[in-house]
């Protein structure tokens, strides 16, 4: 009997349907129903089925659930070839929620962070780095979907926090070279492990195991089936330090292993994170999606004639072409930027890592030019959103010691005072992640353009606020870029890690940074080391907050708040504690 592998994941969302994604067990048909909450029967209306397709041996389906009213949640079910698979005996409901319409005057909350390192719930895992050597922190996804289990239970509880509507994962979903013992130990089953890349993943079958590990959790598994969810890949879903610089490719491409490493954490990529961040339409109009769906590895390619690896071969050649791109090769028909419409809501997801561009003759953009004349489409509109969102793995707006750092390593590692310095400069990026906007002095100065624009109204109506939502660092904050003639709200709102805090000596050195007298130190040394002016100002006016959090923009009509909640930090799962509750229009 085909059962499920994985999932169902709850993804992309609009006012009319929702998007199902899941990974079953062999070929087959699914079906996905949204059920009378009162009856728990199937209802006449919204329900959806999608045959599977196979890539590398793995079997996925995308299941587009629709004529559902917008705002409206109700719990469904998942058959396959007619045998019901999900929800499992003694779990919760899981609830489809497709998105408020654009004429919806409820309020939309968006739970957002990043980086997250997939190991057990329990302790030492669970303690903090500097108690154990495997300590890895309490898991802030974890003790949401506790939280949000309780409140189903009884909405009343005091303190229940509300089901967010839409989770976006900011990037580092999982780590691939920071894998967990059990995974270390089935790779050794597999291969050599004292030959590169050693215990780190090494090809798309390997991916695949992390992707389950990371979302098959119990906990984990049912809030992703009932909360939708958006994603952006970031290094350390392929490798720490991932298209970094020219220097970087160069020296990993020459390695025998990295083919073979990159196209199979692309292909991963694309199936179990961007996939489900295309709506139905998206996908229609997608021509990979269309061949993989077509005949590769489907159900009787064999009796048919059809080739049962072509729908592998072809993820693997875009993965390839998809790689190509940060050498400056075009292809713009690629995309992993997206728009979600929520309500009044508009949320961009930006590609900063895959979409970059670092070539060997000096050009460095964040995002490539094709893509970014995409993202700069998105912002423009006619008075039908009050908020903008735009998200990137990578915060735009950072401390400005560490800015001020970021920017004159990229002018020394440019050759700006000599090859000596550049070679310093450049091990220097690598070694301590010197790769954020600040790092893209073009492409910081095209976002704060583009900030500008939509602040002033040139792109339309200006919005009530306009928010950067990031993670990667590893810390939390919140800062307010001052645009003298602006109309909307703007900030840049940092939430990491989910689970994998940094250490206290890490921390010590970003309190040090954020000192005016290192600040202004460290400014005039960037001067000299012909770093530019920043192309906009700002502030840091709360934070940093480090542990394992989460954190969530509640909007309501042109009011927008900032909530961030800690993890209990005594190595217990469970237990979120707000820290922040601040207005920003």
């Amino acid at each position: 009997m085909t059962g499920l592998l994985l999932g169902p994941m709850q993804r992309h969302t609009d006012s009319a349907s929702v998007t199902i994604w899941v990974e079953t067990t062999a070929p087959g048909l699914v079906e996905v129903t949204a059920l009378d909450s009162a009856a728990a029967a199937a209802s006449a209306d919204g329900s959806g089925a999608a045959r599977t397709f196979t890539v590398g041996g793995h079997h996925y389906a995308v299941v587009t659930v629709g004529g559902l009213r917008a705002g409206v949640a109700r719990p469904y079910e998942v058959r396959v070839d007619g045998v019901r698979v999900w929800p499992l005996p003694g779990e919760p409901p899981s609830l489809l929620r497709p998105a408020p319409g654009p004429a919806d005057p409820r309020p939309v909350t968006l739970a957002f962070g990043s980086c997250r390192v997939t190991a057990p719930q329990d302790r030492p895992y669970t303690l903090n780095a500097d108690e154990h050597d495997s300590g890895l922190g309490t898991d802030a996804l974890h003790a949401l979907a506790l939280d949000l289990r309780e409140h189903l239970a009884d909405p009343a509880r005091t303190g229940a926090r509300p089901v967010p509507d839409v989770l976006l994962l900011l990037g580092d979903q999982v780590y691939a070279d920071h894998v967990s013992p059990e995974t270390r130990a089935w790779i050794a089953t597999r291969r050599d492990t004292t030959r590169p890349p050693g215990e780190e993943i090494a090809d798309f079958e390997e991916y695949t195991r992390l992707y389950r590990e990371a979302w098959s959790q119990p906990e984990i598994r049912w809030l992703l089936s009932t909360v939708p969810t958006a994603m952006v890949f970031d290094d350390h879903d392929v490798r720490d330090d991932w298209n970094i610089s020219a220097t970087w490719r160069g020296e990993i491409s020459a390695m025998p292993w990295w083919d073979e490493r990159i196209t199979g954490g692309i292909m991963a990529a694309w199936l179990y994170q961007h996939l489900g961040n295309l709506g139905p339409a998206q996908r229609a109009a997608d021509p990979l999606f269309a061949a993989l769906t077509a005949d590769g590895g489907a159900p009787g390619a064999a009796e048919t004639g059809a080739d049962p690896g072509a729908a592998t071969r072809t993820l693997r050649e875009f993965a390839r072409r998809a790689d190509a791109r940060a050498d400056g090769v075009d292809h713009d028909d690629i995309r992993w930027s997206y728009r979600w419409d929520l309500g009044r809501t508009r949320l961009v997801v930006i590609d900063s890592r895959s979409a970059r561009v670092v070539t060997p003759d000096g050009r460095r953009v964040m995002v490539a030019d094709a893509e970014w004349d995409w993202v700069r489409d998105q912002t423009r509109q006619d008075g039908d959103v009050d908020h903008l969102l735009l998200a990137t793995s990578l915060p735009y707006l950072l401390t400005p010691g560490i800015h001020w750092v970021e920017a004159a390593s990229e002018a020394l590692a440019a050759g700006r005072r000599g090859r000596f310095a550049a070679r310093q400069a450049e091990r220097l990026r690598q070694r301590v992640d010197l790769e954020h906007w600040a790092a893209f002095g073009e492409s910081f100065a095209s976002m704060a353009a583009l900030l500008r624009a939509v602040a002033s109204g040139a792109h339309g109506p200006a919005p009530a606020s306009v928010v950067l939502l990031s993670g990667d660092v590893h810390h939390a904050y919140l800062a307010r870029a001052d645009l003298p003639g602006a109309r909307s709200a703007v900030y840049q709102a940092v939430c990491s890690p989910f689970r994998n805090p940094l250490g206290k000596g890490v921390r010590r050195v970003d309190r040090l940074a954020r000192t005016g007298a290192v600040a202004g130190a460290v400014r005039a040394l960037a001067k000299l080391a012909g770093a530019p002016d920043p192309a906009i100002d700002w502030q840091v006016t709360a934070g940093p907050w480090f542990e394992s959090q989460i954190a969530y923009l509640d909007l309501a009509g042109r009011a927008v708040t900032l909530r961030l909640d800690k993890t209990e930090p005594d190595g217990t799962p469970g237990g979120l504690d707000e820290v922040l509750r601040v207005a920003l229009s």
